[in-house]
């Protein structure tokens, strides 16, 4: 299995990494992809990444949240410098949420934008982030349209709607803790895409499946969503395995 988005670098796994990276290993989990928050975090993101060269992979990008007035023009500079040394897997995580501060608005827009430009330059796909903004972020995708935009709808939670305008603008669904929740409504729909069009990821230490949910979340728990997407998709897990990591290796197949 990939975990196709997780924050290992996080503080909440300070006490413990190494062993929290063992216990993902030992459940076949392959390979972790890390997206980007901002500055702050590269360090620790790049070190990681060093130390386990065959296993994880850095995106680079500059988070929504972290769009702020005073520094999200010097904070791009900072990923532009970056993606001109060296290369990524993607551009990420990216994108527009409107749940923390809609006040910045025009300028995580802007953000987003410049990202994606760079991304259709270099030709890597994208991570997307978007919370309470799926309006916003397709009328982006939508006026940025190119045949070289593409990526990963990240811990995806829209409607069956929203899920088939993704996949038809050349998107996969990444699929996390939340397909677990009674709440969660996306295991109610989720059948009508292809499989073929998923991803997994864990955007662990946060949102933990089912029967962590409300706990630290960590990579080793990539397992339990598989295990639902086998119900939902009436495949055994091997299937499950093997075609949700190929499309993670065909998404960021250029790394």
């Amino acid at each position: 299995m990939i975990d196709t988005h997780t924050h290992l670098y996080s503080e909440e796994f300070d006490e413990d990494r190494k062993e929290m990276i063992e216990r993902a290993l030992t459940k076949e989990v392959s390979k972790f992809y890390l997206p980007a928050i901002d500055s702050t975090t590269h360090d620790q993101m790049l070190a990681l990444e060093k130390e386990y060269p065959n296993q994880i992979f850095s995106m680079m990008g500059l988070h929504p949240c972290y769009v702020k007035p005073e520094t999200w023009e010097k904070e791009l500079r900072i990923v532009e410098d970056y993606l001109n040394q060296r290369s990524f897997p993607a551009i990420g995580e990216i994108g527009i949420d409107l749940y923390w501060d809609k006040s910045t608005l025009d300028i995580q827009v802007k953000a987003f934008e410049q990202q994606i430009d760079w991304a259709i330059q270099k030709d890597l796909p994208i991570v997307i982030h978007t919370r309470e903004s799926f309006d916003e972020v397709f009328e982006v995708l939508e006026r940025k349209k190119h045949p070289k935009l593409r990526g990963i709808f990240h811990c995806f939670s829209g409607n069956l709607d929203q899920a088939k305008h993704a996949v038809n603008l050349n998107f996969l669904l990444g699929i996390g803790g939340v397909v677990t929740f009674k709440n969660g409504r996306i295991d109610q729909f989720l059948h009508e895409i292809p499989l073929d069009k998923i991803v997994l990821e864990t955007d662990s230490p946060y949102l933990a499946p089912v029967p962590h949910r409300g706990k630290r979340n960590e990579s080793s728990y990539l397992d339990l969503v598989a295990g639902k997407l086998v119900n939902i998709y009436g495949k055994d897990f091997s299937e499950i395995d093997r075609i949700t990591t190929e499309n993670a290796e065909r998404i960021f197949s250029k790394n």
